[in-house]
C-alpha cells in the first residue's frame, strides 16, 4: 500500500462563483425537508435560499476528502442519472479515468458485485466476438439478439466496467433520485459526497455540499472543481507510487543479492560437509579394513599354533593296549 502525507487542497472558488452558477436556489417552501434547515439562509418569493457560506465550507471539506482518497490510490464513483447531471459527471469521470453511472443505477451494483462482474464479463465476451468476427458465424437472428444484449449491457455497465472492486467514495447529484445508490454505499460503509438540495435528507451523506442540484451550470462547476482535485491527487499518487516502486525494486534487488550470497554460502558449507563425510567414510572403511586384517592375522596365528600343538598331543597320548 502506498503511504503518503496529505496535502491541503487550495480553495480556488469564491461565493461569487457559486452565486453566479445558481447554486443558492433551493426548492419551493412547500417542498423541503426540515433536516435541511441548518443549511438554509432564508426564503425569497416562496423559494428557499441556500447558505453559500456553508456550501463553500462543505465543498472544501469534500474536495479535501476526495484528494486524500484518490492520493491513496482509490477511485471515486460518480453517480447522477438525472438529465442535468449526466453530461457533466460523465465528462469529468472519463477525463480522470474514474467510474461513473449516469444512465441507470442497477440495484446491487455495490452490494451484489459478483452478479455485476458476471454481466461485465458477458459484455466483454460479446465485444471480443465483435472484434474477432466470430459473431458473424452465427445465424442473423442470433446476432441481432446478442447485439441487443450488448447495447443494454453497455448502456448500464460501460461506466463501471473498469472499476476495481468497490470505490473509495461516491460523488452523488440528487440524493433523492439516487437513494438506492446511497443506501448501498451506507450499507458497505463507503463514504458518500453529495449535493444536498432543500428537499433532501442530508443524514445519510458523509460530506454534504448544500447546493441546488438542478442547476446545470452549478453541477458543472462543482464537477469541474472535483475533477481538478482528482487530477492533483493523481499526480501526487503517481509520484509517491513511483517512489514506492523504486524503493520496492531496490529492496527486491538487495534481497536477491543477499539470497545469492546465502546460496553461495550454503553451497560452500554443503561442499565442506560432503568432504568431511567422505573423509569420515574413508576413515571408517580404513578402520574396518585394518580390523579385518588384524582379525585375519590373529586367525592365522591361532591356526599355526593349533597345527604346532597337534604332534605334541599325539606323542603325549598313551598307547591303547592291543587285545590278545
Amino acid at each position: 500500500m502506498v503511504t503518503m502525507t496529505s496535502a491541503n487542497v487550495r480553495q480556488d472558488v469564491s461565493i461569487q462563483d457559486l452565486l453566479e452558477a445558481g447554486l443558492h436556489f433551493g426548492h419551493r417552501t412547500k417542498r423541503w425537508n426540515p433536516k435541511m434547515r441548518k443549511y438554509l439562509f432564508g426564503q425569497k418569493n416562496g423559494i428557499y435560499i441556500i447558505d453559500l457560506v456553508q456550501t463553500l465550507e462543505g465543498l472544501q471539506k469534500a474536495r479535501q476528502f476526495i484528494y486524500d482518497t484518490v492520493a491513496r490510490g482509490r477511485q471515486i464513483l460518480f453517480v447522477g442519472t438525472k438529465k442535468q447531471a449526466q453530461e457533466a459527471l460523465k465528462t469529468i469521470a472519463v477525463a480522470n479515468k474514474q467510474p461513473y453511472v449516469v444512465n441507470r443505477w442497477l440495484g446491487g451494483t455495490l452490494t451484489n458485485n459478483e452478479t455485476i462482474r458476471k454481466s461485465i464479463a458477458r459484455m466483454r465476451e460479446i465485444e471480443q466476438m465483435e472484434k474477432d468476427g466470430s459473431i458473424n458465424a452465427l445465424p442473423k437472428k442470433e446476432i441481432s439478439k446478442i447485439r441487443h444484449e450488448q447495447e443494454k449491457l453497455q448502456y448500464n455497465l460501460s461506466g463501471i466496467a473498469d472499476m476495481s472492486g468497490n470505490p473509495g467514495a461516491l460523488f452523488v447529484v440528487d440524493v433523492n433520485s439516487e437513494a438506492i445508490a446511497v443506501a448501498e454505499a451506507n450499507r458497505l460503509n463507503i463514504p458518500v459526497i453529495a449535493l444536498v438540495d432543500a428537499n433532501v435528507n442530508p443524514d445519510p451523506i458523509d460530506y454534504p455540499i448544500p447546493a441546488n442540484d438542478d442547476a446545470i451550470r452549478g453541477i458543472k462547476l462543482v464537477a469541474e472543481l472535483v475533477g481538478i482535485t482528482i487530477q492533483q491527487a493523481t499526480v501526487e499518487y503517481s509520484k509517491v507510487a513511483a517512489e514506492e516502486a523504486r524503493k520496492r525494486a531496490a529492496a527486491e534487488a538487495e534481497a536477491a543479492a543477499r539470497a545469492k550470497v546465502e546460496a553461495e554460502e550454503r553451497k560452500v558449507r554443503a561442499a565442506e560437509a560432503a568432504k568431511t563425510a567422505a573423509a569420515a567414510k574413508a576413515a571408517k572403511a580404513e578402520a574396518a579394513a585394518k580390523a579385518k586384517s588384524e582379525k585375519d592375522a590373529a586367525a592365522e596365528v591361532a591356526k599355526a599354533e593349533a597345527a604346532a600343538e597337534a604332534p605334541k598331543a599325539e606323542e603325549a597320548a598313551p598307547e591303547t593296549p592291543k587285545a590278545e
